[in-house]
């Protein structure tokens, strides 16, 4: 397969950048995305062209490193990440627009790389509980319904990729809090911090410049782990009460 592509190149967050044009040949149709940049790399380095940059790790879906913006959508025409797309999902001959996740709090370092270390000082924010994990209780000794468990399981799915903020229109990162929120609040586990976590989080978010929300729904169509946007909806409910207690002095 052969393939027409636009990247974009900047050299960093202070520089403008540019869509570069670049031929990727004799491309194996069960190549994966990242194969196939690794290709046009190769080639690129044999000709004495600086290659092009981005992001990887595990390459299994697993880690959110893939911060690739593929025709215009976070990770592509998939519904996982960017190293889980196969080339025969683009049509022979086709033209591919290749950019970085597009969100100001994200950054260019280089290429196709941003940083993204405004997630990491999200979950510093208060991503943890007071339990001492060093001498945690047996987890069936604290009876959880089945319910509450699943929910609080697919809520911790998210793997922190980013892509939610770079395709909403506000690159607003509630998805990505509210899973990161609700995961915790729900178990027992949690509960401590509860009013605290999404208060200290909520206000990170906005402090490093993310949007709000206006119900596109753009971060759960193009979620790779799933999460649904009823988890905002609770994490606004559990900020309010917050905020309430907060208010008639009443935290914990």
């Amino acid at each position: 397969m052969n393939f027409h592509l636009k990247v974009w190149r900047q050299k960093d967050a202070n520089s403008p950048g540019r869509l570069e044009d670049y031929e990727a040949r004799n491309i194996p149709p069960d190549a994966s995305f990242l194969e196939m940049l690794d290709i046009v790399n190769e080639d690129l380095i044999s000709k004495g062209i600086e290659p092009i940059v981005f992001d990887h790790d595990c390459r299994e879906g697993i880690c959110g490193m893939c911060s690739l913006t593929i025709n215009g959508i976070p990770h592509g025409p998939s519904t996982g990440t960017t190293c889980q797309l196969y080339m025969r999902k683009f049509e022979d001959g086709s033209t591919i627009y290749i950019e970085p996740f597009r969100a100001g709090p994200f950054p260019v370092i280089r290429d196709l790389s941003v940083n993204r270390s405004a997630l990491d000082r999200i979950i510093q924010a208060g991503g943890f509980i007071s339990e001492r994990t060093g001498s945690a209780p047996d987890a069936n000794s604290i009876p959880i319904p089945k319910t509450i468990a699943d929910e609080a399981m697919d809520a911790a799915a998210c793997i922190g990729c980013g892509a939610c903020a770079a395709a909403c229109p506000n690159s607003s990162a509630m998805l990505f809090v509210a899973a990161k929120v609700s995961h915790l609040n729900l178990l027992p586990q949690g509960k401590p911090e509860k009013d605290r976590r999404v208060l200290s989080m909520v206000e990170q978010m906005d402090k490093e410049g993310f949007g709000g929300c206006s119900n596109f729904y753009q971060c759960e169509a193009v979620c790779p782990a799933h999460i649904p946007a009823s988890f905002i909806a609770k994490m606004n409910r559990d900020y309010l009460v917050a905020s309430i207690k907060r208010t008639v002095g009443v935290m914990p």
